[in-house]
């Protein structure tokens, strides 16, 4: 009834014309058009009214789907925040398996933000203790694939750019030292892109840390292969490294045991006995808030910190 309402506005009723009428001046009046025209135009009028009829139908449909449109999309993008907060809260409370089992849930997702996370849940999985090793190499292929594709939906995420270097070294473990070094360029290019697009990350900044410690770590066979394979093999300096975990340090205290474990490592290749027992006891002591700090704490390295320290001031670099 409201649509036919509608239409009754939008299409007036003619006013009542005789029927037979001969030529319309005389007995019809100015405005009206007589009988004979209506039933000569009939045609016309029908399609007039018909398409009239449409284009407001058309209109109104139109509305209708827009209007349902935009309630869906708000809908969705509520959706979305809501399970990344769930997401961020069950990470911080250090529950692995329980965010791998939400994110999992909505791995077909074409948003950034959540296979970012899915990718990283994925990595943290691998690296629990009772994941099989057959397990593991699935679960970092399955990372990679997360991280590529968040990458992908959204190349202006520094933390899509982060994990993708992330889940690529990773990746490295199975596919040898060639193809690791190979990944290296590509690895830091992301890891300096997350950097210029949030240079108040502290992990992006530490993980370039890494990178620059391990290629000034690389061992001789390693480098002389690296020389052999490529024309300019990645190389760097614990110099380098070093002013990496500082600046991390700086934009984030105390946010990651390996970062504190590192700078203390670093400043035993660069011979600073004093610097050294300094951030390896700080790492001693960091709190395990993560399955990560967990490991620095009960691995050999986290286990040999305090024996480290002594013989640092001992001077017994032997056992270093």
């Amino acid at each position: 009834m409201a649509l036919a309402a509608r239409l009754w506005r939008v299409v007036p009723p003619r006013p009542w014309l005789p029927v037979g009428a001969a030529s319309g001046r005389s007995r019809c009046g100015p405005r009206r058009l007589c009988g004979s025209e209506v039933v000569g135009n009939g045609g016309a009028f029908k399609r007039s009214l018909l398409l009239s009829a449409l284009s407001y139908l058309g209109f109104e449909t139109y509305q209708v789907i827009s209007q349902a449109a935009l309630v869906r999309a708000a809908a969705t993008v509520f959706r979305v925040e809501e399970i990344l907060e769930q997401a961020d809260y069950l990470y911080e409370s250090g529950e692995t398996e329980k965010l791998y089992q939400l994110l999992t849930q909505y791995k077909e997702s074409e948003d950034a933000e959540l296979l970012w996370r899915l990718a990283r849940a994925s990595r943290d999985i691998a690296q629990l203790s009772g994941t099989s090793e057959e397990e593991k190499k699935l679960l970092v292929y399955e990372a990679l694939e997360y991280a590529k594709r968040a990458l992908e939906k959204n190349e202006s995420s520094f933390a899509a750019h982060k994990w993708y270097a992330i889940c690529i070294s990773d990746v490295g473990d199975y596919e040898g030292i060639k193809a690791k070094i190979a990944n290296a360029y590509t690895i830091k290019e992301h890891f300096e892109k997350a950097i210029e697009l949030n240079p108040k990350d502290a992990t992006s900044i530490h993980l370039m840390g890494i990178w620059c410690y391990t290629f000034a770590e690389m061992p001789w066979y390693q480098r002389r292969m690296a020389n052999v394979l490529f024309a300019a093999p990645p190389s760097s300096t614990y110099e380098e490294a070093l002013g990496y975990f500082h600046r991390a340090e700086q934009v984030d205290p105390n946010f990651y045991s390996k970062n504190l474990l590192l700078l203390g490592k670093t400043y035993l290749k660069l011979h600073n006995k004093k610097l050294a027992v300094f951030w390896l006891m700080k790492a001693k002591d960091h709190p395990a808030h993560t399955e990560e700090d967990k490991q620095v704490n009960v691995s050999s390295e986290g286990r040999q910190v305090g024996l480290r320290c002594s013989s640092v001031i001992r001077g017994n670099w032997e056992l270093l």
